[in-house]
């Protein structure tokens, strides 16, 4: 399967409208009524993905002045296809000046046998803001996971604000100390353009600043909720 859903954001002086919302199963975006300085979007999963073969893509775009949160409903399920096939999921966005978004979707499972790539790009900019946050659990309960690999890279103007590449899969590395410590959930927390934050760390959680701006949160967990417990 093959999908491609867009949203657009703009600010008239007022409140943040939605000028392009286009989904295309499985990606399927529900606008929250009611106006006000910040537009609402969830998205839904309207069908059984990402499967092995599947090549999703959401495009947001958020332009000057506009504020944008989308957020998930339910965790997504990455599954295998019938021959190994890898699956990609692909987030791109674009914040203009003064624009705002905040895209947290809900964690990613990342089944037995699955191969999947999910990559997440934003050009922000200089005085954009962007809150995003991945939360990634390793099989369901008594599962062994398949392979991933994640991406995050951000630009804010002409900088580089975050670029880094994970791939989880392989059990040996994956209870190293170097990798997940034999930690069953990882979670992301960037911040980019909020208030500046100094580093700092707990048990299995650190915060740092970045050198282009923003902050990353990052915390190893044996389930979801603790691992979001430090953001």
């Amino acid at each position: 399967m093959k999908a491609h859903a867009r949203l657009t954001a703009c600010f008239d002086g007022k409140r943040t409208f939605l000028r392009e919302l286009r989904s295309m199963a499985p990606l399927t975006l529900f606008p929250r009524r009611g106006g006000g300085r910040t537009a609402v979007v969830h998205l839904v999963n309207s069908a059984t993905s990402p499967l092995g073969g599947d090549d999703l893509l959401l495009s947001l775009h958020v332009g000057p002045g506009a504020s944008l949160r989308v957020s998930g409903v339910a965790a997504t399920l990455a599954l295998p296809g019938l021959h190994g096939e890898r699956s990609l999921s692909t987030v791109d966005i674009v914040v203009e000046p003064g624009g705002s978004l905040e895209y947290l979707p809900e964690p990613t499972v990342v089944t037995a046998r699955a191969n999947h790539t999910a990559v997440f790009q934003a050009a922000l900019a200089p005085d954009a803001y962007l809150h995003t946050r991945e939360v990634l659990v390793l099989g369901r309960a008594g599962e062994s996971p398949g392979s991933l690999t994640t991406s995050q890279h951000v630009t804010r103007g002409s900088l580089p604000v975050l670029r880094q590449t994970l791939t989880v899969g392989d059990s040996t590395l994956d209870g190293s100390l170097a990798v997940l410590a034999g930690r069953r959930v990882l979670a992301t927390d960037l911040v980019v353009g909020g208030p500046e934050l100094p580093a700092a760390s707990g048990e299995w959680w650190s915060r740092s600043p970045l050198a282009g701006g923003g902050t990353l949160t990052t915390s190893l967990a044996p389930d979801a909720v603790t691992a979001l417990k430090p953001f």
